[in-house]
C-alpha cells in the first residue's frame, strides 16, 4: 500500500488532480483511496485534491465538471472522498447538499417514472440516458457512507431497482428477463430494454457477471435486506459457485480492478471471513485477493490493466481501485480482553 501511495506521490498533478482530462472523479476516487489507506485529510497530497475537488462544488448541490454527463457519478464519488475526509465536520453543508442533488436527480416520479417502471429507483451517469446498476451502486454507496440505511426513501427506491438487475424471479422481479436466465448473479440493466456487459442468452436473457453481482449484493445489504432474504442467499449462491481472484467473472480481464474494489467492498459488508465455493473448498478471501494484488503490483508501485476497457488503462485509476480493495483486507486487529 505504500508503495502504491508513493506512485500516487509521483502522478499527481500541480493543481491537486489525477487524470485531470477524466474530470474529477478519477481524482475523488484517488482521494478516498489515500484515506482508506491511512492518510490523513491534513496530508499534503491529500489536502492538495481535496482542494481541487472543491472548485467543483456546484449552486445546485452537485460536484461535477464543467458541461459533465457524469453528474451523479462524480458527485457520489465527490461524497465518499469528503466524507472520508470529514473527521471534523468541515464538509458537513457540502455533504448535506450534495446529497440533495443526488436524492433529486434518482430516477422516480419527479423524473416521470413511476414504480412500474423499470428505471425506477436508479441512478443513471446523470445525463437522463438511463439508469443502470453500476451507478446505482455508487449513489447507494454514498448514501450508507453518509449514515443512510434501508429507512432512507431514496434507499427503497434504489432497492426496488436493484432488485431488478438480479437474475431471479421473486415478488421483488417479475421483469421478463429474470426467468431466463435465474442464477441469482446481476446484470447492468433492465432499464431501456436491459443490457448486460456479459452478453445475451439466445432466448434474450442478460448474462450474469462478477462485478455487477457483487454491487448488486452490497447494495441489497446496505438497503437493509438481511441474510436470510432469498436475494441475497441467490446472489451469494452465484458467487459460491464462480469464486476467483483470477479474472472477472463472465468478463475475464475487463474491468478487473473495479471487479476487485467490489468484491472486497461486499464481502466485506458480508461481514464473514471465509468463503466457502460451490466444491466445498475454504477461502480467506482477504488473504486471497492482497496475495493477487501483491503479485500483479509493478515495480514503479502502481497497477494497471492489459485490458484497456472501462478507463483501466489508467494507472491512477486502477491504483486507486488496488488500494481501496487492500483497505478491506486488513487484518482484522483483536484485542486483549
Amino acid at each position: 500500500m505504500n508503495r502504491g501511495l508513493s506512485y500516487l506521490a509521483s502522478a499527481q498533478g500541480s493543481d491537486g488532480s489525477f487524470s485531470r482530462h477524466a474530470g474529477p472523479g478519477i481524482t475523488a476516487i484517488v482521494t478516498t483511496a489515500m484515506l482508506r489507506s491511512g492518510r490523513t485529510p491534513d496530508d499534503p497530497l491529500v489536502a492538495k485534491s481535496l482542494k481541487y475537488l472543491e472548485q467543483f462544488v456546484r449552486g445546485d448541490g452537485g460536484v461535477y465538471g464543467d458541461g459533465s454527463r457524469y453528474k451523479n457519478y462524480e458527485t457520489s464519488l465527490a461524497i465518499l472522498a469528503f466524507n472520508e475526509a470529514n473527521r471534523d465536520g468541515r464538509y458537513d453543508e457540502l455533504l448535506g447538499k450534495a446529497e440533495g442533488f443526488d436524492k433529486q436527480i434518482q430516477w422516480d416520479a419527479d423524473e416521470g417514472h413511476d414504480e412500474s417502471s423499470p428505471s425506477y429507483g436508479g441512478a443513471g451517469y446523470g445525463s437522463h440516458s438511463r439508469p443502470d446498476l453500476s451507478n446505482t451502486a455508487f449513489l447507494v454507496d454514498a448514501l450508507h457512507a453518509l449514515g443512510r440505511d434501508g429507512n432512507d426513501e431514496a434507499m427503497q427506491k434504489a432497492l426496488i431497482f436493484v432488485s431488478r438487475c438480479q437474475n431471479l424471479e421473486s415478488e421483488h422481479n417479475v421483469t421478463p428477463f429474470a426467468a431466463k436466465v435465474n442464477d441469482g448473479g446481476f446484470y447492468y440493466t433492465v432499464a431501456a430494454g436491459g443490457s448486460s456487459q456479459a452478453g445475451e442468452t439466445p432466448d434474450g436473457g442478460l448474462r450474469s457477471y462478477g462485478s455487477m453481482t457483487y454491487a448488486g449484493l452490497k447494495s441489497m445489504i446496505y438497503c437493509g435486506v438481511g441474510p436470510d432474504d432469498q436475494r441475497v442467499k441467490a446472489a451469494k449462491a452465484w458467487i459460491d459457485r464462480h469464486y476467483t481472484v483470477a479474472e472477472n467473472p463472465g468478463m475475464g480481464q475487463d474491468g478487473l480492478y473495479y471487479y476487485f474494489h467490489t468484491f472486497a467492498k461486499a464481502l466485506d459488508a458480508v461481514g464473514d471471513d471465509t468463503l466457502v465455493d460451490a466444491e466445498g473448498t475454504v477461502h480467506d478471501w482477504r488473504r486471497e485477493l492482497a496475495e493477487r494484488l501483491f503479485q500483479l503490483q509493478r515495480d514503479n508501485g502502481s497497477w494497471v490493466n492489459s485490458s484497456e476497457r472501462w478507463l483501466e488503462a489508467d494507472p491512477n485509476l486502477v491504483t486507486a481501485y488496488s488500494l481501496l480493495a487492500l483497505s478491506y483486507c486488513q487484518p482484522k486487529v483483536v484485542t486483549a480482553p
